[in-house]
């Protein structure tokens, strides 16, 4: 079946002809990686799908993870209906090896990962670079709602927000390197979500109306403590939950993992005002509690920095994002030998070291790195 869709609606992808060649597009079957081939290949470029099989991938068939089997077979059946190639290439020894035990190990020591971004930095992004120098491909490009803006033909580039800030994604792309972002493609940062479902629609795609995924993509039914507790028992060993302003225990915790900073529900404990995650103790399988105001931080420490955009000084103001849906905040970052401290302006609703925090200048995104600790 030969597929057509009015140019007008690829005008706000903007191309630079002169640079038109192949891409790689990496396919998961949901609706935005398959709009984002389709728009690619009707614009000019020579489109190539590839999807990942990851670790669930062996025994997985829910559609709305993006390693399931059903998944894999919608992104072939996908570039099938757009007249492009598709295959796909085992990555599991990888990803056990770079995202789920990294994953747990997080957890075991007190943090809370975000997978996507380490799927992103060790998975996607190096093995679609991979992929597109095997197959002769000048570019690679994702689904994800952001925007890559060059400068000078191609040899700047910068990453900016997407156009539809319900559904921005710059977050999880902060941690790319130079060779990625200058060969990466976003089509759909201009685009807001409807409009690519609408476009999906259109052509009939089976993704169009496929729901968010809203879960960890290795994990079936989207219950990690459960899968970290399969693979390391001791996970589940109970301890105290200690009220940080008078110093004694008023609970027991049900396995340090299954908290993260913040958290208000599901702590086990009775009291006349709410309380919240303020430290897990891994040292001494601890879970320290306190009230709301207690749970507010002004200064963070991030390590692991990757800057997209290099400071000038020691000192930048910013605003940070330190999760992926929350809005990015004023603050001043300060520079140092270990990596940057961020001071608020006003106090944040206190970030889980483990978590990303990103800095932006205005949409453009400047660099992020790993939350360390809060104060």
């Amino acid at each position: 079946m030969h597929l057509t869709f009015p140019t007008s609606r690829c005008s706000k992808f903007i191309c630079y002809s002169k640079y038109m060649s192949k891409v790689i597009v990496g396919m998961s079957g949901g609706v935005d990686s398959s709009v984002t081939a389709y728009l690619l290949k009707e614009t000019g470029y020579e489109v190539e799908g590839v999807s990942f099989i990851l670790w669930e991938a062996r025994k997985r068939r829910d559609f709305t993870a993006c390693c399931s089997l059903d998944a894999l077979a919608g992104a072939a059946e996908t570039a099938k209906s757009i007249g492009i190639r598709h295959s796909a290439v085992d990555v599991r020894d990888e990803f056990v090896g770079k995202v789920i035990e990294p994953f747990v190990d997080s957890y075991l020591h007190g943090y809370t990962p975000n997978p996507c971004i380490l799927c992103n930095r060790h998975i996607k992004f190096p093995y679609l670079l991979k992929e597109a120098d095997v197959r002769g491909a000048d570019f690679i490009a994702t689904g994800h709602y952001a925007r890559t803006v060059r400068e000078e033909g191609l040899e700047k580039v910068f990453l900016k927000k997407g156009k539809d800030p319900g559904k921005d994604q710059s977050y999880v792309l902060y941690l790319l390197r130079p060779d990625e972002l200058k060969r990466l493609v976003l089509p759909l940062g201009d685009y807001r979500k409807e409009e690519v479902r609408q476009i999906a629609r259109s052509l009939h795609l089976k993704a169009a109306d496929r729901p968010e995924s809203q879960e960890i993509c290795f994990i079936g039914d989207g219950d990690y403590c459960t899968f970290i507790e399969a693979l390391v028992p001791s996970a589940a060993n109970p301890g105290p939950v200690m009220d940080a302003g008078e110093g004694k225990i008023i609970g027991t915790h049900k396995g340090l993992h299954r908290y993260t900073l913040g958290q208000r529900k599901g702590l086990g404990i009775s009291s006349l005002e709410p309380h919240y995650v303020m430290r897990i103790d891994t040292e001494n399988n601890a879970l320290i509690v306190g009230k709301r105001d207690e749970a507010m931080v002004r200064e963070i420490s991030v390590t692991d920095i990757n800057w997209l955009t290099l400071p000038h000084a020691g000192l930048l103001r910013a605003t940070v994002k330190v999760r992926s849906m929350m809005r990015d905040r004023p603050a001043t970052i300060k520079m140092t030998d270990r990596g940057v401290t961020i001071v608020f302006d006003e106090p944040a609703w206190t970030p889980s070291p483990g978590q990303s925090a990103v800095f932006y200048s205005e949409d453009r995104v400047l660099g992020g790195g790993i939350i360390s600790a809060v104060r």
